[in-house]
């Protein structure tokens, strides 16, 4: 497996309504590399953002068949991590990198 590089490990932020919920309890989420693992996710946040992470929970997201009018379509899956921060600290994901 070769190294991820930083900016390559995570690559956008989920903004859902579920996500801005979680933002109240200092969580941040993001979809990540599909090759990405805690440790990876934690130090490109640290370094990317300037915060301190506590910890980070990751979710795979499985890939399904889709029917969309009347073709079988293959949906993807993907990668997401749930990154909790320091309290006091915050990500503004409004301002980019």
């Amino acid at each position: 497996m070769s190294k991820i590089n930083l900016y390559d490990s995570i690559l956008n932020p989920f903004l859902t309504e579920k996500s801005t919920s979680l933002s109240e309890m200092n969580k941040v989420v993001f979809k990540v590399n599909r090759q990405s693992n805690k440790r990876s996710v934690k130090k490109s946040i640290e370094k990317i953002f300037k915060v301190d992470v506590v910890k980070v929970n990751i979710v795979n997201k499985q890939g399904r068949v889709k029917i969309s009018r009347g073709k079988k379509i293959k949906v993807r899956g993907y990668k997401k991590a749930i990154v909790t921060l320091k309290k006091g600290q915050n990500i503004d994901l409004t301002t980019g990198i």
